[in-house]
């Protein structure tokens, strides 16, 4: 006699829709995250190292503006003139106040093109500025390849 009924005999199976969605879901999240990231960033530029270096705590809204070596200023992957520029940050600094804004220079770039910059921002009204620089390479870490 076999007691035991056909649901007892089968194999218990993970179900695989839900894990399919989620698996789809973290794959959006990430490709969306890494969209904004490089938005924000110009790859061309290398930025400087200083000793004192730290990595800050991203607020938000921030408005990052890349400065490359021969002086042009990229905000959200478009070039843009120091005209455009200063209307855009004086239309953000009517709104907000407290409006911070990071450059990201190339290491290459003169001294002159980051002081226009800075002059660009203070026109504006935006007092809220950093620069962006990496920490020195750790010499005892083998490097990276």
């Amino acid at each position: 006699m076999n007691f035991l009924s056909r649901a007892a005999r089968e194999e218990p199976a993970i179900p695989m829709a839900p894990m399919i969605d989620i698996i789809f879901l973290l794959l959006i999240f990430f490709i969306t995250t890494s969209v904004f990231a490089r938005l924000e960033n110009e790859l061309s530029i290398t930025v400087p190292t200083a000793d004192s270096a730290t990595t800050p705590k991203r607020a938000m809204g921030e408005l990052i503006v890349n400065l490359k070596a021969d002086g042009t200023m990229v905000v959200n992957q478009k070039e843009i003139t120091e005209s455009q520029l200063k209307s855009l940050l004086s239309r953000i600094a009517e709104r907000f106040p407290d409006q911070s804004v990071i450059i990201r220079g190339d290491r290459a770039t003169t001294f002159e093109n980051a002081i226009n910059l800075l002059d660009v921002c203070a026109q504006s009204g935006v007092w809220n500025v950093s620069f962006a620089a990496l920490p020195p390479e750790d010499k005892t870490r083998p490097a990276a390849k």
